[in-house]
C-alpha cells in the first residue's frame, strides 16, 4: 500500500517506521524509502552494496534500526463514513 492511498485524516504519521507490510526481513528499508520518497528497490540495493562492504557495521546499523524503530501504526484506509460507524461501535 503507498503512502498516497492512505487516508490519514487528522492522524498524520510523523516521523520513520518499519514497514513489515512492504519489507523484507524486518521492514526498516521499506519504512526509509516511504519516510523520504525514494523507491524501495534503490534502498534495497544501497543496503546490500553496505552489507557486502561494511557487513559487521551495516549489521549492527540495520539491527539498532529494528530496535529504535517502532513499527508502523494500523490505519484505517476505508471512506470517512465507514471509519465514523466504526469508531462509533
Amino acid at each position: 500500500m503507498n503512502q498516497g492511498t492512505w487516508n490519514y485524516g487528522s492522524r498524520h504519521l510523523r516521523g520513520i517506521y518499519r514497514d513489515r507490510e512492504n519489507g523484507w526481513v524486518f521492514g526498516v528499508c521499506a519504512g526509509v524509502a516511504d519516510r523520504y520518497n525514494f523507491r524501495l528497490g534503490t534502498i534495497r540495493v544501497i543496503a546490500i552494496i553496505c552489507l557486502l562492504l561494511f557487513f559487521w557495521f551495516a549489521v549492527a546499523v540495520y539491527f539498532a534500526a529494528v530496535v529504535l524503530i517502532s513499527e508502523k501504526p494500523l490505519v484505517y484506509a476505508g471512506n470517512n463514513t465507514e471509519d465514523k460507524f466504526w469508531r462509533g461501535v
